[in-house]
C-alpha cells in the first residue's frame, strides 16, 4: 500500500541511452556519462552508473535523516558523520534486485545514543522507506 504525499520538492533528471548513455537535471547542476560495470557484461568505462548514484543518494539521505531525528531528539550529529555505501544488484526471479549496506560513522556519539539515532533514521529516511520491504538494507554502526 502507497502513502499519497504532499510534494515538498520534485528532482527531473532525463536518461538517454540505458547504461552506456548520459544523464542530467533539468537545472544542468549533475550532468554524468554512464558506463556498464565489467561484472555486469559491460566494457567498463570511464562513466558511473545507476548503483553508484543510488548509493550516492542513500548516503546522503540517511545523513539528512540523521541530521532530523538528532534535532528532533535533541542529540547532536557531528559534522563529519559519513556514510560509506555499498550498492549490490544481481537476479532475482523474473529479473533484477538490490541489496544495500550503509557503514555510519558518527564520530563522539556514544554507541548507544549511535545505535538509537540510526534506527530512528532508518524510519524517517526517504530511501528506506521506499526500499522497505522490497530489498535488503543493512545498517553497520562504524
Amino acid at each position: 500500500m502507497t502513502t499519497k504525499i504532499n510534494a515538498l520538492y520534485t528532482a527531473h533528471a532525463r536518461a538517454t541511452g540505458g547504461r552506456e548513455g548520459t544523464g542530467s537535471t533539468d537545472d544542468g547542476k549533475v550532468s554524468v556519462k554512464l558506463s556498464t560495470p565489467k561484472e555486469l557484461g559491460g566494457a567498463g568505462g570511464d562513466g558511473t552508473n545507476p548503483e553508484q548514484l543510488f548509493g550516492i543518494g542513500y548516503a546522503a539521505c540517511f545523513i539528512g535523516a540523521l541530521k532530523f531525528v538528532g534535532g528532533r531528539d535533541k542529540v547532536t550529529v557531528p559534522a563529519d558523520t559519513a556514510i560509506d555505501s555499498s550498492v549490490g544488484i544481481g537476479q532475482i526471479p523474473g529479473g533484477f534486485g538490490l541489496e544495500v549496506t550503509l557503514k555510519i560513522s558518527l564520530p563522539g556519539v556514544e554507541a548507544e545514543a549511535a545505535d538509537r539515532l540510526i534506527a530512528e533514521a532508518h524510519k524517517v529516511c526517504p530511501y528506506s522507506n521506499a526500499t522497505r520491504g522490497n530489498i535488503e538494507v543493512t545498517l553497520i554502526r562504524a
